[in-house]
């Protein structure tokens, strides 16, 4: 699966890290479960991911997941969610191309998207400063977006929340997310939110008000 209005190179090499790699078009990668490839395609940047398992169970099988239909698979239904949100008015990035090798009973993905432009996460930032309580509340605005989407967002931390350099607040990382009817879900995915922030404090001795992530919170329940 593709977009043509975005890709123009050959779809059936577009998600094979070498192919970037041979023409010299990688501008950089970042590793989390797996390396994140920054590409430069003929129209835009782009950030291809591997598919990859966390844990134990990971270890056994780093990137095989058991088949059960095309639209299934991982990285079609990231791709589709991508789409879904951006119609929805939500600023995620643009979804490129999706690819599944299916092996017998088992499927490996990848996923190419763009790359958003002039951005950092947040804890980059708070590693640097705080910031304002209006930025808080543009956060919490984009998240109510989403919400009002109805998409959950299965790991929604400060890690996959971007600030570009207009101050334009992205959400990023829609992996194993979903659709979801109804609402009580949404108040979980803001503690889930708000605990990344205790965590980071710890962790990455981010600078932060806890009573500005309650203002963010309560933007995003608005």
């Amino acid at each position: 699966w593709f977009d043509d209005a975005l890709l123009h190179e050959d779809p059936s090499q577009c998600c094979n890290p070498e192919f970037w790699q041979q023409n010299g078009k990688v501008l950089g990668s970042a590793t989390g479960r797996g390396t994140t490839w920054f590409v430069q395609l003929q129209q835009t940047q782009g950030a291809l991911r591997h598919y990859r398992r966390g844990g134990l169970f990971g270890k056994l099988v780093a990137d095989s997941y058991g088949f059960t239909g095309w639209e299934k698979t991982r990285s079609y239904q990231e791709f589709m969610l991508l789409n879904h949100l951006r119609d929805a008015g939500v600023n995620v990035p643009r979804p490129i191309a999706a690819r599944v090798q299916k092996h017998g009973l088992l499927y490996k993905a990848d996923l190419l998207s763009e790359k958003v432009p002039n951005a950092r996460d947040l804890v980059s930032i708070l590693q640097e400063s705080p910031i304002s309580d209006e930025l808080y509340c543009k956060i919490g605005r984009e998240i109510r977006k989403m919400h009002d989407a109805q998409v959950n967002h299965t790991d929604l931390n400060i890690h996959n929340i971007l600030i570009d350099d207009q101050e334009k607040v992205w959400i990023i990382d829609f992996d194993k997310c979903y659709v979801q009817s109804g609402h009580s879900w949404k108040q979980g995915n803001l503690k889930r939110l708000k605990r990344s922030f205790e965590k980071e404090i710890v962790q990455s001795n981010i600078i932060i008000e806890l009573g500005s992530v309650d203002i963010l919170c309560n933007t995003a329940l608005q």
